[in-house]
């Protein structure tokens, strides 16, 4: 699995070079990421991707010192469950 970003999004493909999920987010100024939709192929589904997506989009957010509105329902559960994500989270 590698997940790749390109043009407001993570896409996540598998080992034959297909996508199969993607994390998408728009940017609300210089200092802010809202992520708004998580997918991932339902085959793939419960191998935590979506969670690994979700990830991706806080690690950009800490390297670029920003921080992110969980629209996706998704996401917002991610960031409910993980405090570790509070650096991130606008509150």
């Amino acid at each position: 699995m590698q997940i790749k970003e390109e043009n407001n999004r993570f896409a996540l493909y598998n080992d034959e070079n297909q996508e199969i999920g993607e994390m998408t987010w728009s940017d609300a100024g210089e200092s802010m990421m809202i992520i708004d939709h998580t997918f991932v192929d339902p085959t793939y589904r419960g191998q935590k991707l979506a969670e690994k997506l979700v990830l991706a989009g806080v690690e950009k957010a800490r390297k670029e010192h920003k921080k992110i509105i969980p629209l996706c329902p998704f996401a917002k559960k991610e960031f409910d469950t993980k405090p570790e994500y509070g650096d991130v989270l606008r509150k």
